[in-house]
């Protein structure tokens, strides 16, 4: 099936998109939204991101124009900065800066008159606000070389919960839900993930396999094309990246061949505008992690990529419940009969053991 064939196939939608074809984030998520692109932003972005998420209700009362020199930027930038984090346009940006800001004005509970519940109203109680993370002990989740232990476990706790924390209000359900549509009917589901994404991708796959899915990661990058050309309607093509680069062929180049031979392909990466999702029908995102000396982007990233995995999995395992119940029981059981072996690494050699 032809790219063209399979998006004039989707039902139309007559909803604002982003670019990708996201729908845009809702008001909420943009707080996050801004502290998961702020890494890999430009300066001028940046000081257009950050006027935006401290102050929205200010700056949902400007014009492009305006905003431009509050920020010491340009129209292109503004405009630009709005297509980043995920709108059509300045405006649909402005619109959500109002939304935003009148959810941070709206009061928390009722007054004393009126119904003294909304149940008591004929309306169900809204449900509860998840807490927010604990604030970044000692102001930073910065690591420095000489931290203590006990700073050391605090800062990256912090910053795991602030990583799950974004990835959730950043996740669009749509594209969720249609991916977890995509595999639970799949035929075969092959994933691509390489260097730190390599466990992600190979934890999925393992998943999906207990599950009862024909499912497959590729541990390197040819054997992912050769089995990228064996694809084709019906199957399911994952890419995970953390920043979908241009250079990053090693997954780019199996999406696409996955592509032209028909098969549905989901790109995870952090940015909606990467290369990688020219050639992706579902794309979901992550937040860009923040290099720092003892912690590498790559790897500080795959904690919003399990959390989205991990979504992906439930999600497939309670649409196919009544396939998936009986694999886990069946491999459960497979497992538990098998004789423990000690890992190679561990078992001594005779000649290395001591005498008697």
């Amino acid at each position: 099936m032809s790219r063209k064939a399979k998006e004039t196939s989707k039902p139309a939608d007559p909803a604002p998109r982003g670019p990708g074809g996201q729908l845009p984030p809702p008001p909420s998520a943009l707080p996050a939204r801004v502290r998961a692109l702020a890494p890999s932003l430009t300066r001028s972005a940046q000081a257009v991101a950050h006027a935006v998420a401290s102050d929205p209700a200010g700056c949902a009362r400007l014009t492009v124009t305006a905003l431009a020199q509050r920020t010491g930027t340009s129209e292109a930038t503004v405009v630009r900065t709005a297509r980043l984090l995920g709108y059509a346009g300045y405006r649909d940006l402005r619109l959500a800066l109002a939304a935003l800001a009148a959810l941070a004005t709206r009061p928390e509970s009722r007054p004393e008159s009126g119904p003294e519940s909304v149940a008591e109203a004929g309306a169900a109680p809204a449900p509860a606000a998840a807490p927010a993370p604990a604030p970044a002990p000692a102001g930073t989740a910065d690591i420095a070389v000489d931290d203590p232990l006990a700073d050391v476990v605090a800062k990256l706790a912090h910053a795991e919960a602030q990583a799950l924390t974004d990835t959730a209000a950043g996740l669009d359900l749509t594209q969720l839900a249609a991916a977890v549509t995509a595999l639970a009917t799949a035929r075969r589901v092959d994933v691509y993930g390489f260097g730190a994404c390599a466990p992600v991708g190979q934890d999925l796959a393992q998943k999906l396999l207990r599950i009862g899915l024909l499912a497959h990661a590729p541990s390197d990058p040819q054997l992912a094309v050769t089995g990228a050309v064996q694809l084709g309607p019906g199957d399911v093509a994952l890419a995970l990246t953390p920043s979908g680069a241009p250079d990053d062929d090693d997954v780019i180049e199996p999406l696409r061949t996955a592509s032209a031979r028909g098969a549905t392909t989901i790109a995870l990466t952090t940015r909606p505008d990467s290369p990688v999702t020219r050639h992706a029908d579902l794309v979901l995102t992550t937040p860009a992690a923040r290099e720092t000396a003892l912690r590498p982007a790559a790897l500080s990233g795959r904690t919003g990529q399990l959390l989205v995995t991990d979504c992906l999995y439930v999600g497939v395992a309670q649409r196919t419940y009544e396939r998936a119940a009986p694999a886990l029981a069946a491999t459960r059981e497979a497992l538990a009969h098998r004789p423990h072996r000690p890992h190679p690494s561990r078992t001594r050699r005779p000649d290395t053991q001591e005498p008697a």
